[in-house]
């Protein structure tokens, strides 16, 4: 009976904050009015495999990507990496220190980079390529702090620094992240909601912007040729609200079933919900799946699924954790992640 009763609490919460969500959506999309995108691409297996639905769950290094509230649950110190083949051959890396600081917080330094693949100048008068090769790289390095005020409730921010270059024109700013979690009074419920990237526009400059010009194409006596610079628009950060629920439908000793719901806000697409579920048995092998952006017009993810193996190091309290992923990114194809902690 308290299962279902778990349901079905669970439910009526996450269905009013849906139609609250998709009621205050707008037929304007505003894609492609940002810049910085690699900003949106999910942190950690456990997340990408549970369809993104992570805000009032997260509980681990990856915490800084979707809510930094979610930092005060680790203990000891823990390290974190991932790397996966992200879409178009591009490549994509995520990784992070933490370590718990008594009565003052959880502190943890990530570093996150999107790299492309080498490709050829190509002009007008070479449209075959002119010899010389190009690539852009997509870089953030963020500090975050999370904190537990009381038992039930947690709080945490990132500050960021955020760098974008193609070839010789690079572009740079700076962002913050804060998150809350709260373990509400309906038992085995938490409410999560972060608010990521929010800063300062971001314009590219650099040497590739140079070029030489006649002020006066008219006048064959002035001065022909004068230096000069493109100047770039500067564009926003991919503003993100998300509000989150995390719910045990089974808690036991040996067997946790969890579902988990965001409604997600961005400020460059239409809104959206994500969801997922995890079960997990004996504390050591999990399983997940999930489905985001429903409800997202022209959305191409598809259902996601993965698994995690924690294994105890010489039956001590240090563990080493490994996690799958798949996800479906529908005419892009599948993307897999492979995610590796250390926790001591």
């Amino acid at each position: 009976m308290k299962f279902y009763k778990n349901i079905v609490s669970f439910f009526i919460i996450a269905s009013t904050l849906s139609l609250a969500q998709l009621e205050n959506s707008q037929d304007i999309s505003k894609v492609g009015t940002t810049a910085a995108q690699f900003l949106k691409i999910s942190a950690g297996s456990r997340g990408l495999a549970m369809g993104n639905a992570n805000v009032a769950i997260a509980n681990d290094l990856s915490s800084g990507f979707w809510n930094p509230a979610g930092l005060a649950h680790l203990k000891g110190i823990q390290v974190y990496f991932e790397n996966n083949g992200w879409l178009a051959g591009s490549d994509y890396n995520f990784g992070s220190f933490g370590f718990e600081w008594p009565r003052v917080g959880v502190f943890s330094l990530s570093l996150t980079m999107l790299t492309t693949p080498d490709d050829l100048v190509r002009t007008v008068e070479n449209p075959s390529g002119t010899g010389e090769k190009f690539n852009s790289q997509d870089m953030s390095i963020g500090l975050s702090i999370g904190k537990k005020l009381t038992d039930d409730l947690s709080l945490g921010a990132t500050i960021k620094n955020i760098r974008q270059r193609i070839w010789h024109s690079t572009g740079q700013t700076v962002g913050v992240d804060i998150g809350v979690q709260y373990n509400t009074p309906i038992r085995n419920l938490i409410l999560g909601a972060s608010i990521a990237n929010f800063g300062n526009d971001i314009s590219l400059a650099g040497r590739d912007m140079n070029l030489s010009v006649d002020p006066d194409p008219t006048n064959q006596g002035n001065i022909e040729f004068v230096n000069a610079q493109y100047e770039t628009d500067a564009f926003p950060l991919p503003l993100l609200f998300r509000v989150g629920l995390g719910g045990y439908l089974v808690k036991k000793e040996n067997l946790d079933v969890l579902l988990a719901f965001d409604a997600v806000h961005p400020n460059d697409n239409y809104e959206y919900i994500n969801i997922g579920f995890e079960t997990n048995i004996n504390n050591m092998f999990s399983v997940r799946a999930g489905y985001p952006s429903i409800g997202k017009k022209d959305a191409i993810e598809g259902a996601s699924f993965g698994f995690g193996l924690k294994y105890p190091i010489m039956n001590s309290t240090n563990n080493f954790t490994i996690d799958y992923t798949s996800a479906d990114f529908g005419p892009l194809g599948i993307v897999q992640r492979v995610s590796i902690s250390f926790n001591y």
